[in-house]
């Protein structure tokens, strides 16, 4: 699981500087909107139903990024639950979606 996200964080890590060198901005350009903000924003604004929020967070980045980020975000979220509960990653993410744990 570990290596997965490493794997997708070295990816963005690669896209966001090809994007960058694609577009000339270096580090002291103007700064670019982060996917993981955007994806946090996104799911806290659907937690908050905000249309306002949601249409923001949406516009920020790319409908692809915008779902990398929130896979992100419920990957990470599924794991720090497991932790606290002491119990599979897969039991919890069965949990939260109302699934039996098998």
């Amino acid at each position: 699981m570990f290596g997965r996200i490493s794997e997708a964080w070295e990816r963005s890590r690669t896209a966001r500087r090809s994007e960058a060198a694609k577009s000339g901005q270096t580090g002291g350009g103007p700064r670019s909107h982060n996917l993981f903000e955007a994806a946090a924003a996104y799911v806290s604004a659907c937690v908050d139903d905000d249309q306002d929020r949601i249409d923001e967070a949406v516009g920020r980045v790319s409908p692809e990024a915008l779902s990398f980020g929130v896979s992100e975000l419920a990957c990470r979220a599924v794991i720090a639950l497991a932790r606290e509960r002491d119990e599979p990653p897969r039991d919890v993410a069965r949990a939260l979606l109302g699934l039996p744990v098998t």
